[in-house]
């Protein structure tokens, strides 16, 4: 899967853009990034493209036997690019009172509508709610926001970076993030959540902030940061609650 997103409302941390990129191999542009990944997927492949410079792509092939599944699915002008399993999908039907045929990305699309209308939760909650192995990517239409979260586990592997342009990529395929985004990308850090007005946080300490740390590659050329949570330094505020508790209306002290 990858997902593509214009820098003036995706607003990617600084820490993504690897100040010796220019010169070693420049970054390309969307339109070839999104190009390079319909090439290595021919036959399998298919995106969609929004005004303000958004674009998701997605490929049905079979890379490797997994007992995860890839699902591209939209809903109310909300569309969600998921890769995994969620353990506590039954439940979680019921809990939102969906149909039993509801899939994992109908799921989030329904959990990001009930926060963004209502917002009877903080969103992190939300998000440790969902149990299992995943990463899901969620673009708004309507709002112009972007959401992308990875399980806690690590398991399934999801990439970000910078196009020359400044946009934000990500991707499961590393080589698409690194043949696209040149030095500046990194690892999407595992248990953590990525909202294009809230920035980067941890659902699983959402009381911390997350701290860039340098990355260089095997070569010793500095790349773009990865991201920890910092156990060091606690965020106080005092918590939200009712329509408040919002996602699309953090602080800015809960931001990175």
């Amino acid at each position: 899967m990858l997902a593509i997103f214009h820098k003036t409302f995706a607003h990617p941390p600084q820490e993504l853009n690897s100040p010796t990129a220019v010169g070693i191999r420049s970054p390309k542009n969307p339109e070839e990034i999104l190009k390079a990944f319909h090439i290595a997927h021919p036959e399998q492949s298919f995106s969609a493209n929004f005004s303000g410079g958004a674009a998701l792509a997605f490929t049905t092939a079979v890379r490797q036997i997994t007992i995860h599944r890839r699902l591209f699915c939209s809903f109310d002008d909300i569309y969600c690019l998921f890769f995994g399993t969620l353990d506590n999908l039954s439940s979680l039907i019921k809990q939102y009172g969906l149909c039993k045929a509801t899939n994992e990305a109908l799921l989030v699309i329904e959990a990001y509508r009930t926060l963004r209308d209502r917002g009877p939760y903080p969103a992190d909650q939300v998000v440790k709610d969902l149990n299992g192995t995943f990463a899901f990517i969620v673009y708004d239409n309507k709002e112009g926001t972007v959401f992308a979260s990875l399980s806690a586990d690590g398991a399934i592997p999801l990439y970000w970076g910078l196009a020359s342009d400044g946009s934000v990529v990500i991707s499961d395929e590393v080589d698409i993030i690194k043949g696209g985004c040149a030095k500046s990308f990194a690892p999407f850090p595992s248990g953590c959540m990525f909202h294009s007005e809230g920035g980067l946080r941890s659902f699983e300490h959402p009381m911390n902030k997350m701290k860039p740390m340098p990355r260089v590659d095997s070569e010793g050329v500095m790349c773009g940061a990865n991201f920890k949570v910092d156990t060091y330094s606690r965020i106080n505020s005092m918590p939200r609650v009712g329509s408040a508790a919002d996602w699309t209306h953090w602080d800015e002290a809960q931001q990175p």
